[in-house]
């Protein structure tokens, strides 16, 4: 049985960065990372790439809960205040479930709950099933 947090775990960069699925249910995912020294630019505060990805891997992480296979047509993030070293986490909500074109936006906190950025981000659903039985 492949689970879509296992098919999640394939994506390369997300995972290289440090970014884990914490939860996904349909139309709602949350992840984490934990922003360390190799995140950091040279203004001492996260990368914005990295939060980014986060944001990223929770969108797909929402848009694909469908278990159809989804692509990110477009994306945009607002940075609110800088990132600095501990947890963030992203908190994905689909917010139109179409069938060809969903939109999810995705809300980056820190440990306190402080709000970091915010995602959106539309995608395409293609009609082929994803490998996955369940989605944890």
């Amino acid at each position: 049985m492949t689970t879509l947090k296992e098919f999640l775990k394939t994506d390369r960069f997300a995972t290289c960065t440090g970014v884990e699925l914490l939860e996904i249910k349909p139309g709602y995912a949350r992840a984490r990372m934990e922003v360390t020294d190799r995140h950091l630019n040279g203004g001492g505060v996260c990368q914005g790439g990295a939060l980014f990805t986060l944001a990223d891997l929770a969108f797909a992480a929402v848009a694909n809960s469908r278990k159809k296979l989804t692509l990110s047509v477009n994306a945009n993030i607002t940075f609110l205040r800088p990132a600095k070293l501990g947890y963030v986490y992203a908190d994905a909500t689909e917010v139109f479930n179409h069938h060809r074109i969903p939109f999810v936006e995705v809300k980056i906190t820190d440990e306190q709950g402080e709000l970091i950025a915010i995602f959106t981000s539309s995608g395409y659903r293609k009609e082929s099933d994803l490998p996955v039985d369940t989605l944890e």
